[in-house]
C-alpha cells in the first residue's frame, strides 16, 4: 500500500483541495493521510468552521484518514505548525511521501534551501538581518538568499515557506518519507482573484472566506464541491459559523482578566511583548483594535494574532515542542487500512479522552487543545457546549443517518 501524507487547514475544503487529493492518486498512491488544523488556525484565529465540517468535507472529496493537529501547534508560526505536522505523519510510520503545494518550485529547490537553512552559517545571517529592523520572515528569506545566491523573494512565498519548513522538518527527524512537490492550478495563495483549470474554478481560501461573509454560503457554489457546499450550508443553518464579533468579546474579556506575570509566561512573549501586550489590552474596544494598536514593523500580524490567542488561551512553554499523540478524527475503510499497516511511535487513538489518559504530557496537550475547542464553541453564531474536543466521535466517510444528505440535497449537490 502506497501511502501519501497531506498538511492542511481545510479553511474552507475548495476544489484546489479535492484536486489535489485526485492529483496524489493519479501519481499512483493508494491511500491519502490529511494532517489536518483543529480548533485554531495557523494565522491565529479561531476555525471559521468546526473541525468535524472540514474533516467530512476532506473525507468525502477522497482522504481516507484524518488526523488532528492540535489546537497549540496548529497556531504556531510556519517552522512550528511544519514541525508539528510532520512529527505526526513521520510517528505513523507508515507514509512513504509528503506532498505539498508551490507556486513554482520543486522539491529539490526546496530541500536545497532547507539544507541551507540548517547550516550552522544561517543563524548568525539571520541574527543580523533582524538586528537591521527586519521582521522573522523577511531576515530569515535575506539570509537563505545570502547562502544561496538567490533572490529572497523566492523565499518569501507563504507556499514555498511551508515547503521549505517540510523538507526541514523531515531532515531534522531523519525521515523516510520523501517531499513530492506539486504545482497548484487556478488561484495563487491568498490571491483575491479566482482561476481556472480544465473547466474548473478555483479561489484561495482566504478569497472563500471573504466571499462568504459578503455575499453568503451561495457565492461559494463555484469554488467548492458539491458536497462541501452542502456540509457548509447545513453548518450556517445550525448556526455554527464563526461569529466574529462574539470571537472579539470573547478574547478581550479572557485577555482584561489577566496580570502582568500571567503575560509573562506566555509562549514568545519575549523582547518586551508581554508587557506591551498587557498595555495595549487595557485600552483596545475589539479584538481589531487591540492587533492594530500592538502592530509594529518587526512582528508581522500573523505572529501579534498567534501571541493575543495563546494569551488567551493560557499556553506556555509547558507545553510539549512536538504533539504527544495521534488523534484519529476520521477515516474511509482505506482509512482504517492505513491504521493496521501503521506502526505508531506514538499512543494513538479515535478518542481524545482515552488519549488524555495515556501520561502528563498527553494530558496537558489534550486540556490546551480542549480549550480551544471550548473557546471556538462560545464564538459561534449559536453557542456551542463545553467539552465537545472530548465526546464527539470518529467521522467515517460512509455517514451516519444524521450526516447523510437528504434526497433534495443530493439532487441540489447535482449527485442525483
Amino acid at each position: 500500500m502506497k501511502i501519501a501524507g497531506i498538511v492542511a487547514e481545510y479553511h474552507p475544503f475548495h476544489n484546489g483541495h479535492a484536486w489535489q487529493i485526485a492529483e496524489v492518486r493519479r501519481r499512483g498512491f493508494d491511500a491519502v493521510v490529511c494532517v489536518m488544523s483543529t480548533g485554531l488556525v495557523q494565522r491565529g484565529e479561531c476555525e471559521m468552521l468546526p473541525y468535524r465540517v472540514r474533516v467530512k468535507a476532506a473525507l468525502a472529496a477522497g482522504a481516507d484518514l484524518v488526523l488532528a493537529l492540535p489546537a497549540p501547534y496548529a497556531c504556531k508560526s510556519s517552522e512550528g505548525f511544519a514541525f508539528a505536522a510532520v512529527s505526526l505523519l513521520n510517528a505513523l510510520n507508515c507514509i512513504d511521501a509528503l506532498c505539498f503545494g508551490t507556486e513554482t518550485a520543486g522539491e529539490e529547490q526546496m530541500q536545497k534551501a532547507a539544507q541551507a537553512m540548517e547550516q550552522p552559517e544561517f543563524r548568525p545571517l539571520m541574527r543580523r538581518a533582524l538586528d537591521s529592523g527586519m521582521s522573522a520572515p523577511q531576515a530569515r528569506a535575506e539570509a537563505a538568499a545570502q547562502l544561496l545566491g538567490q533572490d529572497a523573494d523566492f523565499f518569501k512565498q507563504p507556499n514555498h515557506i511551508l515547503g521549505i519548513d517540510y523538507c526541514r522538518a523531515l531532515i531534522k527527524e531523519k525521515s523516510a518519507i520523501k517531499p513530492l512537490a506539486i504545482v497548484r492550478v487556478g488561484a495563487a495563495h491568498d490571491s483575491a482573484a479566482d482561476g481556472r483549470h480544465e473547466g474548473v474554478c478555483y479561489a484561495s481560501a482566504s478569497h472563500l472566506r471573504r466571499l462568504w461573509r459578503e455575499k453568503g454560503v451561495d457565492a461559494l457554489s463555484p469554488y467548492v464541491p458539491p458536497e462541501s457546499l452542502i456540509l457548509y450550508k447545513r453548518a450556517q443553518t445550525e448556526g455554527l459559523l464563526r461569529d466574529d464579533r462574539a470571537c472579539s468579546t470573547a478574547l478581550l474579556s479572557r485577555l482584561r482578566a489577566m496580570n502582568p506575570e500571567q503575560m509573562r509566561e506566555i509562549r514568545l512573549t519575549g523582547e518586551g511583548l508581554s508587557n506591551r501586550l498587557y498595555h495595549t489590552v487595557q485600552r483596545a474596544a475589539s479584538a481589531e483594535e487591540l492587533l492594530e494598536r500592538l502592530k509594529t514593523k518587526r512582528y508581522p500580524t500573523a505572529r501579534l494574532r498567534r501571541l493575543i490567542m495563546d494569551a488567551a488561551l493560557g499556553y506556555t512553554d509547558a507545553l510539549a515542542p512536538l504533539p504527544p499523540y495521534l488523534h484519529v478524527l476520521g477515516a474511509s475503510k482505506a482509512g482504517f487500512d492505513v491504521l493496521k499497516q501503521a506502526q505508531p511511535k506514538l499512543p494513538l487513538s479515535t478518542s481524545l479522552s482515552a488519549l488524555s489518559r495515556v501520561n502528563d504530557t498527553c494530558r496537558c496537550a489534550a486540556k490546551a487543545h480542549a480549550a480551544a475547542v471550548d473557546f471556538a464553541a462560545l464564538c459561534r453564531m449559536r453557542p456551542q457546549p463545553c467539552g465537545l474536543a472530548y465526546t464527539q466521535p470518529v467521522c467515517k466517510s460512509r455517514m451516519s443517518s444524521e450526516d447523510r444528505l437528504t434526497a433534495g440535497e443530493k439532487k441540489e449537490a447535482g449527485t442525483l
